[in-house]
């Protein structure tokens, strides 16, 4: 059965409740990335400070991004309508909508939000939003929140649904930093931090590879 390609994981997000941890959503990319760019920040201390001590010093986890575009396709639901009532409904507006309302404060908080004001609540506090946990592997798990988001909708059904799409999206990692310690935001982000550190002792260097002479 050598002939027979391994199945390809999924690349995601699920989408937790934010004070209990429970999963609310999950939101599948239907095909993953040809490419994923990740980007980090390290917070060092810096030696502005005028002590030599804290150039090397680290404030905290870097702050990570991570960029992707992806594509969705209705072309195999609309092939199969019997099964795929939502698409030949909706086409991908679903779909994009999943995505679209992470950045959303949800409708019945924005109606509660104004009966507080109309009955003169001095401060109102702005809305939770779900915990969004990128999934990429069992290698990156991880809390983020989206930044940006962007769309191109390429091809319409009758009813001007999109059936076929491309979307950018921009992700912000949540660290420590951003979290409360003891939250389950928290506690994904310290399993993916050991989990790095894990992979880091895998990696062993070949010290015949360099030229150490030069060093003290």
């Amino acid at each position: 059965m050598s002939g027979i390609a391994p199945r390809l994981s999924k690349g995601g997000l699920i989408l937790l409740d934010p004070d209990t941890g429970a999963r609310k959503r999950i939101i599948n990319l239907q095909y993953n990335p040809d490419s994923l760019t990740r980007t980090l920040q390290p917070q060092g201390a810096g030696p502005d400070s005028g002590d030599h001590l804290e150039t090397l010093r680290l404030r905290g986890a870097p702050i990570e991004t991570i960029k992707l575009e992806a594509e969705l396709d209705a072309a195999d639901g609309l092939a199969a309508p019997d099964q795929n009532p939502v698409i030949m409904q909706n086409g991908l507006s679903a779909d994009l909508a999943a995505l679209e309302t992470m950045v959303y404060p949800t409708e019945s908080s924005l109606q509660s939000n104004n009966v507080l004001s109309m009955i003169g609540t001095i401060e109102i506090f702005p809305t939770s939003s779900d915990l969004a946990v990128f999934v990429w592997g069992r290698n990156k798990v991880v809390p983020v929140r989206l930044t940006e988001f962007s769309i191109t909708e390429e091809a319409f059904d009758p009813n001007l649904n999109p059936i076929r799409a491309k979307v950018s999206l921009t992700f912000r990692v949540l660290s420590t930093n951003d979290l409360p310690f003891d939250s389950r935001g928290a506690s994904i982000y310290l399993s993916y931090h050991r989990r790095k550190e894990s992979l880091a002792q895998l990696s062993k260097g070949v010290a015949s590879a360099f030229r150490t002479e030069g060093l003290p």
